[in-house]
C-alpha cells in the first residue's frame, strides 16, 4: 500500500465515520473501485493532463452524481486534481481495513484445487469465526497447483492445511531431529 493511499483512505475513513456513513460509503467505493477495474482507460483519461481539468472533473460528475455520495465524489476529485487517481484501490483497502479493525471483522482468503461446496464454506467460515472471534468475510481462489487441502490467510496469519504444507512441516521436523 502507498503512502499516499493510506493518507488520503484515512482521511476520508475519519470524515465519513464523523459523519456517520462509512455504511454508506464502504460499498459505494467498491463500486467505484470495480468501475476503475474495468475501465483502465477511462482512468487513463481522468488523469491526461493534456484534457483541462475542468473537463476531467465534468466526466465524473456525470458518471458519479446521482449514484454516489457527495464526500466521494469530491474525494474521487481531488485525486484527479493531485493527478494520484490511480492510488484510489490503495485508498479503499486503506479505508476498508480501518472499516474492519473497527468493526471487528476480517477477510479470509482461502485456496483450494477446486473450490469450496456450501457446506464447507460455512463451516471454515464458523471455524475462522471462533479462532479470530471476528466476523468473517471469506473469499476464495482455486489454484490447480494445491494438490490437496486448503490454504488459508486471515489476518496476516496463514494456515495451510495443503498436502504440500503437511509435507514440508513433516521434511523440516525430520531435518531438525536429524542435525
Amino acid at each position: 500500500m502507498t503512502k499516499a493511499g493510506e493518507i488520503y483512505g484515512k482521511s476520508l475513513y475519519d470524515l465519513s465515520r464523523s459523519e456517520n456513513l462509512t455504511d454508506r460509503i464502504l460499498p459505494e467505493m467498491e463500486t467505484v473501485k470495480g468501475i476503475f477495474s474495468e475501465n483502465p482507460d477511462y482512468v487513463r483519461l481522468l488523469s491526461e493532463p493534456s484534457i483541462p481539468k475542468k473537463e476531467r472533473l465534468g466526466l465524473l460528475d456525470e458518471a458519479f452524481t446521482d449514484s454516489i455520495h457527495t464526500y466521494l465524489l469530491n474525494f474521487i476529485k481531488i485525486l484527479t486534481e493531485k493527478g494520484i487517481l490511480r492510488e484510489f484501490s490503495a485508498c479503499f483497502k486503506t479505508f476498508r481495513k480501518l472499516y474492519n479493525d473497527e468493526h471487528g471483522i476480517s477477510d479470509a482468503v482461502v485456496v483450494s484445487p477446486n473450490g469450496l461446496s456450501a457446506d464447507e464454506r460455512t463451516k471454515l467460515t464458523e471455524k475462522l469465526q471462533k479462532i479470530t472471534g471476528k466476523k468473517i468475510i471469506l473469499s476464495e481462489k482455486k489454484d490447480p497447483a494445491v494438490l490437496g487441502g486448503i490454504k488459508v490467510l486471515v489476518d496476516d496469519k496463514l494456515y495451510d492445511g495443503t498436502v504440500q504444507g503437511r509435507l514440508n512441516e513433516l521434511k523440516r521436523r525430520v531435518d531438525e531431529t536429524v542435525i
